[in-house]
This record gives C-alpha cells, sequence and structure tokens, in this order.
C-alpha cells in the first residue's frame, strides 16, 4: 500500500519543487485541492517536475467550469504527466458556487452524474472514437470542428473520481466514475457499513465491477516526537472534526456511531461564534473514530491494518503532513519512513 499527499496549490515555482521533494520522498500520489488558487495550473508545474508519482485535483470544484474546459484541462495534463493525472472533481455547496463563482448551483447528484457522462464522452470526441454528440438535461454539447479539439494523445483517457459522503453521490461514482475522494470526515466503519456498499450499489446499476473503482482515504492524523507535538496534532484533529461535522448534511457520520444529534450541537454552537464550545463537544471517544493516532514507528502498520482490509481498491492519502512538513521540513524524512513502512 502506497502513502499519498494532499496539498493546497502554490505558486507554480513553489509547486514543481514540492511535487519534487514528495516524489523523492517515496509518496505514491499528490492531490491538489482548491482554495485561493486552483488546481490545474498547478498541477501541470508538479507534472513538469516528476516522473512517477500520481498526480490529480482533489478535488477541483465541478459547477462553475463547462465540462469542456475540464474536459481540456485534464486532457493536457495526462498528455504532460504521461498519464499520470487524475481528474478529481466535486460539487461544493451552493453559497460558493453562487456567490463565490457566480453560477448557477441545481441538483448536485444528477448534475454531476451527467457532468461526468459529459467529460468522458468529451474524452472519446477528443481521441476521434466518436463524434460529439452529447444531450442531457443540465449539459449539451454538439459541436467540435478538428481545429478546436487537441486531438488524440498517447496515454490513456484521464480517469475522473468525484468527491462523495452520502450514499447518492457514492452511487453516483459506482455508475460512472473510476474512483471516489473519500472525506475526511469519515471513519473505517462509515466506508465498510454505509459508502462501499453505496459504490456497489451504484457499479451494479451501470454492470460494473467494484475493482473498476479506486477509494481515495484520506486521513487526519496526530503523531509527533515527543507528546507536546502529538498533542497538539490531536487537538488540531479535533477542531477539524468540530468544522466538518457541524455540516448537518454529514450528520449520518457521527450517527453510525451512536453520536446522535451531535451535528446540531455543533452548527448551533456555530451559529453562536462559539468555536471553544465546538471543539470541546467532540471529546475523546468521538475523535478517535475518525483520526489516526500514534508514533511516527506504528503510524505506517497501522494505517495499513485500518484500510488494508476492506476489500475495496484503496489510495490512503495523509490529510495532514504537508502542513506539518512546511512548519517543520525535516519531518518530510519521518513521513518518507511511514511511506516506505507501507510499501512494506
Amino acid at each position: 500500500m502506497q502513502l499519498d499527499i494532499m496539498s493546497g496549490p502554490l505558486s507554480m515555482p513553489q509547486m514543481a519543487e514540492t511535487a519534487a521533494a514528495v516524489e523523492a520522498a517515496g509518496f505514491g500520489g499528490l492531490w491538489l485541492t482548491e482554495g485561493g488558487r486552483e488546481a490545474f495550473l498547478p498541477s501541470g508545474a508538479a507534472a513538469m517536475a516528476t516522473d512517477s508519482i500520481t498526480l490529480g485535483t482533489g478535488v477541483a470544484v465541478a459547477f462553475p467550469r463547462s465540462p469542456m474546459i475540464t474536459a481540456q484541462n485534464a486532457w493536457q495534463l495526462a498528455e504532460a504527466s504521461n498519464g499520470r493525472f487524475v481528474l478529481g472533481l466535486g460539487t461544493q455547496v451552493k453559497a460558493h458556487v453562487e456567490r463565490r463563482y457566480g453560477t448557477p448551483y441545481s441538483h448536485p447528484g444528477p448534475r454531476m452524474r451527467e457532468y461526468v457522462q459529459a467529460t468522458k464522452a468529451i474524452f472519446r470526441a477528443f481521441r476521434g472514437e466518436e463524434k460529439l454528440l452529447f444531450e442531457g438535461d443540465y449539459y449539451q454539447f454538439s459541436l467540435l470542428p478538428a481545429q478546436w479539439s487537441p486531438g488524440p494523445i498517447g496515454p490513456p483517457d484521464p480517469d475522473v473520481y468525484i468527491s462523495a459522503v452520502l450514499p447518492y453521490m457514492s452511487r453516483v461514482a459506482g455508475e460512472v466514475c473510476d474512483g471516489v475522494h473519500v472525506h475526511p470526515f469519515h471513519s473505517p466503519r462509515y466506508l465498510s457499513d454505509v459508502q462501499i456498499p453505496a459504490v456497489t450499489d451504484g457499479v451494479q446499476r451501470a454492470g460494473r465491477s467494484l475493482n473498476d473503482i479506486t477509494f481515495v482515504c484520506p486521513v487526519m492524523t496526530a503523531v509527533g516526537d515527543t507528546e507536546e507535538q502529538a498533542t497538539a496534532a490531536r487537538e488540531h484533529a479535533r477542531s477539524m472534526i468540530a468544522f466538518y461535522g457541524s455540516t448537518r448534511t454529514y450528520s449520518p457520520v457521527f450517527e453510525l456511531h451512536g453520536f446522535v444529534g451531535l451535528s446540531d450541537q455543533l452548527h448551533a454552537k456555530q451559529r453562536e461564534g462559539d468555536i471553544a464550545g465546538m471543539v470541546a463537544l467532540i471529546n475523546d471517544e468521538v475523535l478517535d473514530n475518525y483520526i489516526v493516532s500514534g508514533t511516527w514507528d506504528s503510524l505506517g502498520p497501522t494505517l495499513v491494518a485500518r484500510y488494508g482490509n476492506l476489500g475495496v481498491n484503496v489510495r490512503v492519502m495523509s490529510y495532514t503532513a504537508m502542513g506539518q512538513i512546511n512548519k517543520d521540513p525535516s519531518s518530510l524524512e519521518r513521513w518518507a519512513a511511514v511511506a516506505a513502512a507501507m510499501r512494506g
């Protein structure tokens, strides 16, 4: 099992330097989020600076972009990386899509299914396998003159993953995608009891195999050279669980473990601006369902044991390593050892 790492997009020179260091450290993949910077240009810088690691958006916001624009970006990155690029897409929430991007938001599940289908149809048209003709409820494409097509590339079409938490979007991933970006707020039990069965339902509806799907699992870890460092990491993870758990849509992730009503309590504290009160609601019993704590020596084997017996294709991604490396560059050596232990 390989260990992947997540990073926010950096300036292109910084991204190239970071990607080269991540590859040299033995990570299996580098996934770029979107925030203040978009993820596609930095992915290009990472592609040109590396030779072997998987690169992907984890995730790019879909709805503000036309599937044609997204397909063009992914196609060029697949070519630049010699087939190492994976297109990861997410819906984002309504407020951001409408008020930050200024674009319409509607029916995220059905629209995402169609978005992926349209993107893959565009890939086939780029390759010359079929004429571009996609007619859906949300997207229609019927014009691709030769001079406006990038044409075939040597590598295969980019795989397309989507982010999913609840059963509907997980079924969509099983129906039309190559993988699913699991939310960092998850537990192995939520995967085995809820999300994997939903993806399985989707692949069965589409006449596919579960082996066609990869689960990218971002993991919050609490580890350090000293007890003080490990405790600080746990407290940081506690605040992230409080933040994610305050989204009431995600309440089933709590409820599966018996923490009924916790999302409502967190949401109420958030509306009051009581951040300390939110964090205080995440006691150790809650926290330890959703993060991995331990020593540097135990972390690799613990991650393999936690995710290696789910019966599906899994990529484990550290959600917290890059932040730790940015604060203390010497910790990259520690993470390289974890990656080596997992490969072993």
